[in-house]
């Protein structure tokens, strides 16, 4: 019956950047491509983002509970909550509030940092309170920077590990949280091609990994981009290796045409030019 039917609805906690393509506005108009609501939260208003030379920024901070005390007086409802990033401890308990007055499906990305540093806006208070958060995640999705932080481990030289590490280190994580579902991204194994890029999947116990050639150098919004995918794919029922095969030959197809646009890092993926294909 018609009147059975109900849409996906999403509330996506994350700061919103007028250009170079990432959070918000990457995942937005990636996650509805994939026929789910997004309702974002901004944590942040930029006019671009701080790979920029000169940036504008806007702390939402003050006003966030006063944006979520209008949710409740107009008893919106969502399927599911999504953090990215997260610029204050007060930011971290803020996401605190909506998980416990909105009860939902929880997807976690940590955004902390890359390479094997953690981000200068990123403080070991704030780095405590992240991994307490995640005690409410169904899936966590850290690059291995953030799973090493999460867990407190040494981030391992030239960021290569072993499958077998890796299953260690994604079930402790996988133990921290109330689903048990892990995706580390952006992995370099010890064995097979050093071009090759993994990423790492544990889903309640069971294994697999998902592995494409390394395409170009790093580029804004990259990680938002197989974020958005994964989560909404697997939102819709997809299992966590389909969504996160679907996410990584999104985001390489996007990489090789931002190649051949020649497009400055900061520009971000010209994903736009893929949403159609989506499903």
């Amino acid at each position: 019956m018609n009147g059975m039917l109900k849409q996906r609805r999403l509330a996506l906690i994350n700061d919103v950047t007028g250009f170079g393509r990432c959070s918000v506005t990457v995942e937005l108009p990636i996650i509805s491509a994939l026929k789910i609501q997004v309702c974002p939260l901004p944590t942040a208003l930029l006019s671009v983002h701080t790979g920029f030379a000169n940036y504008f920024m806007d702390d939402f901070t003050d006003r966030m509970n006063d944006y979520i005390d209008s949710w409740k007086k107009n008893a919106l409802t969502f399927d599911a909550i999504a953090t990215g990033f997260l610029g204050s401890a007060a930011q971290i308990d803020i996401t605190r509030r909506v998980i416990s007055e909105f009860p939902a499906v929880v997807i976690i990305d940590p955004v902390m940092g890359d390479h094997g540093k953690i981000y200068a806006t990123y403080t070991p208070e704030m780095c405590r309170r992240m991994r307490e958060l995640l005690e409410f995640a169904d899936l966590v999705t850290p690059n291995l920077t953030e799973a090493c932080e999460l867990l407190g481990a040494t981030y391992p030289k030239g960021g290569v590990m072993s499958d077998s590490d890796l299953a260690t280190m994604a079930a402790n994580i996988a133990a921290k949280t109330r689903g048990g579902r892990v995706i580390i991204t952006g992995v370099t194994l010890d064995v097979g091609d050093a071009d090759d890029i993994t990423n790492f999947i544990y889903d309640r116990g069971q294994i697999d990994f998902v592995t494409g050639k390394r395409i170009g150098n790093d580029r804004s919004g990259s990680g938002d981009a197989f974020f958005a995918v994964a989560a909404a794919s697997w939102l819709n029922g997809e299992t966590l290796t389909a969504s996160t095969r679907k996410a990584a030959d999104f985001v390489a197809k996007c990489i090789a045409r931002a190649e051949q646009l020649n497009l400055p890092w900061n520009w971000g993926l010209p994903f736009e030019e893929f949403l159609t294909e989506l499903r």
